[in-house]
């Protein structure tokens, strides 16, 4: 399945903010494992709520595309295959991240900075790895929100404003 130019922006729109949440990382300059194990413990809070959050978000969104798609089946205008195929998008993205956040979210529940066994200096790696998953799973968020923006206004333009030579209605020649 080819990215629609909609999808195309809202993807970069996904790496601008990876962009600046990893210049954030890059700021805090390295750490020492004591460090690192002492930001994980202060951080892990934060990391629980947001997973919990993008998985309540990612749950809801899937919920308001059935809503979508009733609106868009129920318009008189016909619309085409592209802008099914953009919402079947969103929903393979929407349902890979609230997958990711839940695993995620039960990640960051285990106490890893309460065991023994786990040496000091893996403790760099597991912090700088959780800064990357909440990165990601933040920024694919944003993308998911950017994509259902572009629907949204498209739905908005074919059906509230009666937009008749919009690029997602079909032609009645064409048929």
């Amino acid at each position: 399945m080819s990215l629609s130019g909609y999808s195309k922006r809202a993807i970069i729109g996904g790496v601008i903010s990876l962009a600046f949440i990893g210049l954030g990382t890059f700021m805090l300059g390295n750490l020492s494992g004591y460090e690192a194990k002492e930001l994980i413990k202060s951080s892990l809070t934060g990391l629980n709520t947001l997973c919990n959050t993008i998985v309540l978000a990612s749950a809801t969104i899937l919920a308001l595309m059935l809503t979508l798609l009733g609106v868009s089946s129920g318009t008189n205008s016909k619309l085409k295959n592209d802008h099914y195929l953009h919402i079947m998008q969103i929903a393979k993205l929407d349902t890979a991240i609230f997958i990711a956040s839940l695993l995620f979210f039960l990640m960051f529940n285990l106490p890893v900075t309460e065991s023994e066994n786990i040496p000091s200096n893996w403790f760099n790696v597991i912090y700088y790895v959780t800064i990357a998953v909440s990165a990601i799973l933040s920024s694919a968020l944003i993308v998911v929100v950017l994509m259902l923006y572009n629907t949204i206004i498209n739905i908005i333009k074919i059906i509230g404003l009666g937009i008749t030579d919009h690029p997602l209605i079909k032609n009645k020649e064409a048929d």
